[in-house]
């Protein structure tokens, strides 16, 4: 299961998050960017002017992420990826990597909101590797160094949050 082109998993909590924020920057948060565009649009001349530019450029940054939200949002499943011990976004995973026990979230940091878990993605080279794998499998990666990385996956389990 990958993010491109399958649901993405979210807790409710992450959830709620997300859409919290996405209808304020679709409401108040266009609402103060456009003020401060229009404020500074009064200052006169545009060409010099950097409260202009400084807010059309924050405009744009909000913009994208009102886009990726949106995008975000459109097919997710809410709640956890069942519990199977197969590898997929949404899950806590224990690896054995190149002989070094680690224990992280495979998935986006919108998943693990403000837990101190350490988190790959799913398109990371080392997210890509074990995606779809099961408890109990070994398969590798090449670090962007060109060495190749052993991983054997001692745990999956979703994420609670």
């Amino acid at each position: 299961m990958t993010e491109t082109n399958a649901a993405t998993w979210l807790t409710q909590e992450a959830y709620d998050r997300l859409t919290a924020e996405l209808a304020h920057l679709e409401g108040p948060g266009r609402d103060e960017v456009v003020a401060r565009i229009s404020a500074a649009r009064d200052e006169g001349d545009l060409k010099e002017n950097g409260g202009y530019h400084a807010a059309r450029e924050e405009q744009g940054k909000q913009e994208a992420r009102i886009r990726e939200l949106k995008e975000k949002l459109r097919n997710v499943h809410i709640g956890t990826p069942p519990d199977d011990g197969i590898v997929e976004p949404g899950m806590v995973v224990t690896a054995v990597v190149a002989g070094d026990e680690m224990v992280f979230l495979l998935g986006s940091r919108e998943i693990a909101g403000t837990s101190d878990i350490d988190v790959y993605s799913p398109t990371s080279p080392l997210g890509a590797a074990i995606n779809g794998t099961k408890v109990g499998d070994s398969t590798s990666y090449l670090a962007p160094n060109g060495r190749e990385i052993a991983v054997s996956i001692t745990d999956a389990k979703p994420f609670t949050g």
